[in-house]
């Protein structure tokens, strides 16, 4: 199929891609609950004439397009789940489900990538290999991509490709970075424990509340002082817990934050600075300091060769391409990275609203663009990889 070939298809296809996700939206599911969502995807996907493979999880679907030569496999990942909250957009084809919506674009996600398996297994007769459509549950809680990969979703991949809507970039606008993309995604918990006591009588008590407070501040210094002004991280205190009445200094405080950073060296410095900041402050206040930290996601790194595949793709379908501007939020696809190479871009959708805002849109003539750029580069890199 040649390019010009391809964009057609693409164009002809459009209704259908704008049908798929409109329908996906108006019936969103929460993570781990998308088993609607399932069957629609996989009848739709049979409808196409994939290859359905057994994930063995409740809720997802794993597709193959089959070439005629044998050769490696490239894997497209789109994400399925909604969010709880309630739409405000007044669209005609709404959310149905009072108080959940596609507020992040995964109904957009997934019919684009429906739209690159439709136009992939029309052409299957020429691919080199096979291209292994992934539509991944719970992206929302960070417990699809772990699962998935559990069941053995990349099993024999040999590289991976992933998107998410971006509602600044204009349709026929996408977003290519080397390098990371997103941040890392963890969370600490500080218990400081002092001696409760009467607010009167201060001298009998050790505060955790004060121990505490200069705790948070001197979070503050953890960026600003202990770590190269070339590295990015954040960090957040985003809970402060103590007390229980207005003259009672309570025997204990809790706090817990998060942290975001793109370089896994400063990743682990960070939690080993946090730990020591803790213990110290609060031993020289008399009270103690326990840390608990949990890992979550790793940075969004994108291969080199697999980002400079992606935007050549692009450039060939006459796309704008621009260097995507990182963000400190979190993406699952991260944990395929770790396994094999992979690219994640952002795709222009021209929306009015960010993530998650109850009127966020996006602008459905990216389907077709999207579907058509997904299913080049899958060919590509087939081509790249044999």
């Amino acid at each position: 199929m040649t390019l010009q070939h391809l964009k057609e298809a693409a164009r002809e296809i459009a209704p259908r891609l704008v049908a798929i996700r409109r329908e996906l939206h108006q019936h969103p599911e929460l993570s781990m609950e998308e088993y609607e969502t399932t069957r629609r995807i996989r009848g739709w996907l049979e409808e196409a004439g994939l290859k359905l493979l057994d994930l063995g999880l409740p809720t997802g679907v794993l597709a193959e397009v089959e070439g005629e030569t044998p050769g490696p496999t490239v894997a497209l990942r789109a994400d399925i789940d909604a969010l709880p909250v309630t739409e405000e957009t007044g669209l005609p084809y709404a959310s149905l489900v009072p108080g959940k919506m596609h507020a992040c674009g995964h109904d957009f996600h997934t019919a684009a990538m429906i739209g690159a398996a439709i136009l992939l297994q029309q052409s299957r007769d020429t691919l080199r290999g096979r291209v292994r459509m992934i539509f991944q549950p719970a992206e929302e809680t960070a417990s699809g991509a772990r699962a998935v990969i559990e069941a053995g979703a990349l099993d024999g991949v040999d590289a991976i490709l992933g998107m998410h809507n971006k509602p600044e970039l204009p349709v026929g606008t996408v977003g290519i970075r080397e390098g990371a993309l997103m941040a890392s995604v963890d969370r600490f918990a500080i218990r400081i424990s002092g001696k409760g006591g009467h607010g009167a009588i201060p001298e009998a008590a050790i505060d955790p509340i004060v121990a505490a407070s200069s705790i948070v501040m001197a979070l503050q210094t953890v960026v600003s002082r202990n770590l190269s002004p070339l590295d990015n991280a954040v960090v957040s205190v985003c809970r402060f817990q103590a007390g229980s009445t207005w003259n009672v200094i309570p025997d204990s405080a809790e706090l817990e934050g998060t942290v975001r950073t793109f370089q896994a060296e400063t990743r682990k410095k960070i939690s080993e600075r946090i730990r020591e900041l803790a213990e110290n402050i609060a031993s020289g206040y008399g009270a103690s300091a326990e840390l608990s930290w949990t890992a979550g996601l790793p940075a969004v790194n994108n291969d080199p060769a697999m980002a400079k595949l992606m935007k050549r793709a692009a450039e060939e379908l006459g796309l704008t391409v621009v260097e995507a501007k990182p963000t400190t939020g979190g993406e699952d696809f991260s944990l395929y990275q770790e396994r094999v190479p992979g690219c994640f871009i952002w795709m222009g959708t021209g929306g009015t609203e960010e993530w998650h805002h109850p009127r966020f849109t996006v602008n459905e003539d990216a389907l077709p663009v999207s579907a058509a750029l997904f299913a080049h580069a899958a060919r590509l890199a087939l081509d790249t990889l044999s």
